[in-house]
């Protein structure tokens, strides 16, 4: 005899319709399926904290009023056992039906995977070692029209984990550990600098010019005042204005826009943390990132050490401090330098397998050797020192060689971490780079800057030597977690428009 086939399971659409029949059945008998409140009085982590000492088979008569989503059900005739979970933690129900009595077994037997529930009982562990709550009673705080993922199949689709984030976050633990590690790693940086006296502070979103970096911006259009307007590509022209003003220790960590493609490493929304320190210069900055690194990576993981291109990498102070024209000589055998006509490097790149752009100078041309032959080999941590001038149009000119300037890139990993200067603070100086940018821009650079006339204005009021540093902190959460996308670590990354 044939054993009878097991029926289908219903399609979304059948679920969705069943639950929603739920729905309207509850409030036919005066029940709100959607309450606008419910009182817990604790965590279902701090219940297990309280709890933990309970013995197997114990029972207590502490009664206690928790909350979650069910995550699990599992019907045993008189008995319901249930898993609940809330933004931490899990805590099985224990569902008797000689204790919330037959009617309400049998409500909370209607109750689906994915709906929110409140409770009240009292404390047990089961014979099993399971802490419990014996229910008592129950109250439907929401209900879940569409079912969740396969619970042993999860959300597998990646496009569909990154644009349904709110369903991924309740599937995926993995995901809620990034995010928590995320939340981690900020608290412990704005710790770290009120611990050193910086103060925390805020800049314009929106700027006539979005300077502080070379990139596209976004540009939108404000109707009161005629004006076109561009959102920030970095934080750094404001918050240097306010070490003019006198606030010698400042940081933001702040959005910024980039109008870029999209990658594993690139979003066109993504988060920085700038700092600027008067009185200190790029070898303070150094100091001040290797131990804002390590002390991130102690607070979120236990250990300076992250498991990085399959291998482990210590986070730890000192990093190696290196050259970029020395690291570039070890890696490809060629020694450059900005100095060096722009035809002898063109050939070096030829001979090294590289085009480059005809317009570019010497010191672009030295960038891109260093960025498509050196960066990406360089994994542990290292600070990649002293670039070439023409590169970086807001840091002072090196003090042994005018050629150069004093900044340096922190990169773990093949990519770039933390970059940061000696700031320049000659307004003439300033103004002749910006004006270098300008004619690039008119060139046809949409990435090239502007001339920004009213931060040149606020440098003649005289800004002292300081130190600047900028982190992109997805990319050191991605460190600290252990993944290799930004869109890991951003909770509504970009994304192609839904395809119907």
């Amino acid at each position: 005899m044939s054993e009878a086939a097991e029926p289908d399971p219903p399609s979304p659409d059948d679920e969705r319709a069943r639950r929603a029949r739920d729905v309207e059945e509850l409030r036919e008998r005066g029940i709100d399926p959607y309450p606008v409140t419910f009182h817990r009085d604790r965590t279902l982590a701090e219940m297990r904290e309280q709890f933990a000492g309970l013995q197997p088979g114990e029972e207590t008569d502490v009664a206690v009023s928790v909350a979650g989503r069910i995550m699990l059900l599992r019907r045993q005739g008189k008995l319901t056992f249930a898993t609940i979970r809330d933004r931490d933690e899990s805590v099985q129900l224990f569902v008797s039906r000689s204790v919330i009595g037959e009617q309400g077994h049998a409500d909370f037997d209607r109750l689906d995977r994915g709906d929110w529930v409140g409770v009240v009982g009292t404390v047990m562990k089961t014979k099993k070692g399971e802490l419990s709550v014996k229910v008592h009673r129950f109250e439907l705080l929401a209900k879940a029209l569409r079912p969740l993922p396969d619970k042993w199949h999860g959300l597998a689709d990646v496009d569909t984990r990154f644009r349904q984030r709110y369903v991924d976050l309740i599937v995926n633990d993995d995901a809620r550990h990034v995010f928590a590690i995320r939340s981690a790693a900020i608290t412990e940086i704005r710790r770290f600098l009120a611990d050193r006296g910086f103060v925390e502070v805020e800049g314009p979103v929106l700027t006539v010019e979005a300077g502080g970096a070379t990139a596209r911006p976004f540009i939108t259009h404000h109707n009161a005042l005629d004006l076109d307007l561009r959102l920030r590509i970095a934080l750094e022209l404001h918050l240097k204005r306010l070490i003019v003003g006198g606030l010698d220790k400042v940081f933001e960590i702040g959005r910024v826009f980039r109008n870029e493609g999209i990658d594993t490493r690139h979003n066109p929304e993504f988060t920085m943390l700038e700092l600027y320190e008067a009185f200190a210069d790029y070898h303070d900055m150094m100091t001040l990132t290797e131990e804002l690194v390590a002390s991130a990576a102690r607070v979120t993981r236990g250990t300076t050490v992250v498991p990085l291109a399959g291998r482990e990498v210590d986070l730890a102070p000192p990093w190696p401090r290196v050259p970029m024209l020395d690291l570039i000589e070890r890696h490809t055998g060629a020694r450059v330098h900005p100095s060096q006509p722009v035809e002898e490097l063109r050939s070096v790149c030829s001979q090294l397998g590289l085009s480059v752009d005809p317009a570019w100078g010497s010191g672009r041309v030295i960038m891109e050797l260093y960025e498509e032959l050196v960066e990406p080999k360089l994994v542990d941590p290292v600070f990649v020192l002293d670039y070439p001038r023409e590169v970086s149009p807001l840091a002072r000119i090196h003090r042994d060689d005018p050629t150069l300037v004093e900044r340096f890139e922190g990169v773990v990993g093949g990519r770039e971490l933390a970059n940061a200067f000696s700031e320049l603070n000659d307004p003439v100086d300033q103004r002749s780079r910006f004006e270098a940018q300008a004619q690039l821009r008119a060139a046809g650079d949409e990435e090239a800057g502007a001339v920004d006339e009213d931060y040149l204005r606020a440098l003649e009021y005289g800004m002292p030597p300081t130190g600047g540093l900028g982190i992109g902190i997805d990319r050191l959460v991605m460190l600290l977690a252990g993944v290799s996308s930004i869109r890991e670590v951003v909770l509504f990354p970009t994304l192609r428009p839904e395809v119907e």
